[in-house]
């Protein structure tokens, strides 16, 4: 299998060997307007992918003997259909043909060093997904669903402080219809943009402007919530704990507002949270706050732990932030992880603490004790008022 990456250049743009790959193809897949930029080239059968594209990997896999090409925007391992392919059919099974990607073609045109620049793709996450990577002064590249992105990503920017920010939209690089243009985010009054659109963002942050900090401990103001809330130096300590590494699954029980699974996904983009939830009106929190803080792909399901638990995918790490005197709940979780598998739970009641003292003896787990006292007046004058203790269980499976 040959898997051609096309540009806007169409048949011009591809080398000698990336052509005869295309005129030897029996059967070669592609978007139409791939199919369309290289009809002069293509002899054997053309077929436009179907919706989902996904849909076609066992025909494609079914083909195995003969000769097949896959068309594919520029470099076709980068957000590219490639990395779909590879699940299933082996590298030694193709032959790649790169093409400049956009972004690639955007840093020229920009004179950005891509290394030095975020990137986020909206072909598919929602818009928020962006928040995280709006940090004051920094240079993001954004790969647009379509057409209305832009604009989209104007909002957003203006919604949340980022106004003054500097957007560069190009469109349809590499072709003959390539166009530049550029505007505040607060200013946005670009129109008939094409769909084939990539938008270079300057970030330029307001004094009030929504700034979600890239450590732990994110400011309580930041979540909405009823009271159930991991305040934030108890959820700092607690993140530490928990030990996120990149792409593990962390249960978050007793979810509350969500804070402790949102900055577990704040902490890596491959990172996955479940939030194990039995209210609604808190469930509902939680959903919001992970879209406020840019990580709307946090999962909430509702219903009470243990029972809950059944059926979910394996954690690598489990939170307890309540319910922690639920007969078996603390057993379930433990059972659940793998070897090096994290378990922490959090407690500020002398019941709570029993189970988890008698918990530690059986799991060689660790028992802290944090306390914090913040500054508030007393009377006309000023004083440490302590709040509740918390007891920390940190468990490390063996």
């Amino acid at each position: 299998m040959s898997i051609i990456g096309v540009g806007e250049d169409g048949v011009e743009g591809l080398c000698a060997a990336a052509r005869q790959a295309v005129e030897a193809a029996e059967t070669v897949y592609g978007g139409k307007r791939h199919l369309r930029l290289l009809d002069s080239l293509i002899r054997g059968r053309a077929v436009p992918w179907p919706s989902p594209i996904r849909s076609a990997i066992p025909e494609i896999e079914a083909l195995r003997g003969s000769r097949v090409a896959v068309l594919a925007s520029g470099d076709p391992f980068h957000y590219g259909i490639g990395s779909v392919l590879a699940e299933c059919i082996a590298a030694a099974e193709m032959t790649v043909f790169p093409a400049p990607s956009s972004l690639a073609l955007a840093a020229g045109r920009l004179g950005w060093a891509v290394q030095d620049a975020e990137i986020v793709s909206l072909c598919g996450p929602p818009p928020e997904t962006l928040l995280p990577r709006l940090q004051p002064d920094r240079r993001v590249l954004v790969l647009s669903a379509d057409e209305t992105t832009p604009q989209t990503v104007a909002r957003l920017l203006a919604g949340h402080g980022f106004g003054a920010s500097r957007m560069t939209v190009l469109e349809v690089l590499g072709g003959p219809d390539e166009r530049i243009r550029e505007c505040r985010a607060d200013g946005f009054d670009l129109t008939g943009i094409s769909r084939l659109n990539l938008i270079a963002i300057r970030v330029a942050a307001a004094p009030d402007a929504r700034v979600v900090p890239a450590g732990a401990g994110l400011a309580d103001r930041l979540f909405e919530t009823d009271g159930m809330l991991t305040k934030r130096e108890i959820r700092a300590v607690t993140l530490s704990s928990l030990a996120p590494r990149a792409g593990e699954l962390l249960w978050d029980i007793g979810a509350g507002s969500g804070s402790v699974a949102i900055e577990w996904l704040l902490a890596h983009p491959a990172n996955r949270a479940v939030g194990i939830e039995r209210r609604e009106d808190r469930a509902a929190l939680a959903r919001n706050n992970a879209a406020a803080l840019g990580v709307p792909r946090l999962e909430i399901v509702m219903g009470e732990a243990p029972g809950a638990l059944e059926g979910l995918p394996a954690p690598d790490a489990v939170f307890v932030g309540g319910g922690i005197a639920t007969d078996g709940l603390l057993g379930t979780a433990w059972r659940a992880l793998p070897p090096g598998g994290r378990l922490v739970a959090n407690s500020v009641t002398l019941d709570s603490d029993l189970v988890l003292g008698a918990f530690a003896k059986e799991a060689g787990a660790t028992l802290t004790r944090l306390s914090v006292e913040r500054l508030d007046r007393i009377g006309g004058m000023h004083g440490f008022r302590p709040a509740m203790t918390v007891t920390q269980l940190q468990a490390v499976k063996p």
